[in-house]
């Protein structure tokens, strides 16, 4: 269920905003009107986190805290304490009790989010569950460069994909964009003026609601020292100017974990069939490997055995597609599946030169493929 959250409040509003804050997330919310009754319910549910209202009926939030420090098993829990005084001598006073933040009464839900989201991991109830996305399901983009020609590039690199590019110019534009509409990712140009891309980077994963968005640094390609500390921080990756599409959509996809494998396993008939593009390079045979072997195993347990490796669209071989070839038929005598190769003439001819001692033998379509593999031997290497 996610972290346990007590708050002890005597009012009742004040419980209801706390329970109305957290009902996204993935949490349990437990309530006590007083520090007696927060004792009993902190002793029997050991909360991960305590919301503590200083001015309470019975036992103040002050002799509850002091109490609980004084108890081994309860002592570690933090503590954030609420007040409807926000003076230096009572701030001052609430710094001494030991606890770990305070709020000042009326607080707005977003803030009691964010602040115990520095304590706790909080987590989204649908984060779990949600599906995994697809490479062309609709995402939207931040780009935060202070160089519209880059926001404009990026743009155009994106073309043809149902994703949304939006650009900010500075930081603070980057912060309120987020809080209206939180962004599938974001790309941030690590040469804004006064390391500003560094600071937003570190506002973004000390935010609950954007702490978990992947970051790509832009960065030109010789300024070294930038990338490394953006590595250091933690971005997921670097695109380095002037930006290559193929670069910038893999790392993209890398980053988001996308779900690419529709592009190249299909099924039909009651077969997996790996379609190669025509584009067939070393990111297609990179990204066809990524999803290989959790494809055929998902196959083999739905009761299907046989495989087609359809090469029919690939005008010439090379060293590359001899190796993933290789991995799949290695893969299906692995799992004991049955499989059968598709291809033209010339790559078949170009396949044995590359194999040499190998026997590689083609079908001309999937048809003949699959009368082979319910029939005779299956086209093997």
């Amino acid at each position: 269920m996610g972290p346990k959250i007590l708050t002890v409040d005597d009012s009742r509003t004040i419980r209801m905003i706390v329970t109305r804050a957290f009902k996204g997330f993935a949490c349990e919310i437990f309530e006590a009107s007083d520090g007696v009754e927060g004792l009993t319910v902190a002793g029997r549910e050991r909360p991960d986190i305590i919301l503590l209202d200083l001015t309470m009926p019975v036992m103040d939030g002050a002799e509850m805290l002091s109490k609980l420090k004084a108890d081994p098993e309860l002592r570690a829990i933090p503590v954030v304490m609420l007040t409807a005084e926000s003076g230096r001598e009572n701030v001052l006073r609430i710094a001494k009790l030991g606890v770990r933040d305070y709020l000042v009464k009326p607080f707005k839900e977003e803030l009691i989010v964010e602040r115990v989201g520095r304590i706790v991991d909080l987590k989204a109830k649908n984060e779990a569950t949600t599906r995994v996305k697809r490479f062309d399901d609709p995402l939207q983009v931040l780009v935060v460069d202070d160089k519209p020609v880059i926001v404009d590039q990026i743009q155009a690199a994106l073309t043809g994909l149902p994703w949304t590019v939006q650009g900010a110019a500075q930081a603070g534009q980057a912060v309120d964009s987020c809080s209206q509409a939180v962004p599938d990712i974001v790309l941030i140009s690590l040469s804004l003026p006064e390391s500003s891309g560094f600071i937003l980077f570190q506002m973004l994963r000390a935010s609950v609601r954007t702490k978990a968005i992947p970051i790509i640094g832009l960065s030109v390609k010789n300024a070294t020292e930038e990338q490394t500390r953006a590595q250091q921080l933690g971005f997921s990756a670097i695109v380095t100017k002037p930006i290559d599409l193929i670069d910038l959509q893999l790392k993209i996809t890398r980053a988001l974990n996308l779900d690419t494998s529709y592009k190249y396993f299909q099924y039909r008939d009651g077969v997996l069939v790996l379609l190669l593009p025509t584009s067939f390079n070393q990111a297609v045979a990179s990204d066809v490997t990524t999803h290989l072997r959790t494809k055929v195993s998902e196959a083999v347990d739905a009761g299907l055995n046989h495989l087609v490796m359809d090469m029919s669209q690939i005008k010439a071989a090379d060293v590359i597609l001899i190796r993933l070839g290789i991995d799949v038929i290695q893969l299906c005598a692995e799992l004991g599946v049955k499989h059968a190769l598709v291809g033209s003439d010339a790559v078949c001819r170009e396949c044995k030169n590359y194999a040499e001692t190998k026997d590689w033998q083609f079908s001309d379509s999937i048809t003949e493929a699959l009368e082979n593999l319910n029939g005779k031997t299956p086209a093997t290497i």
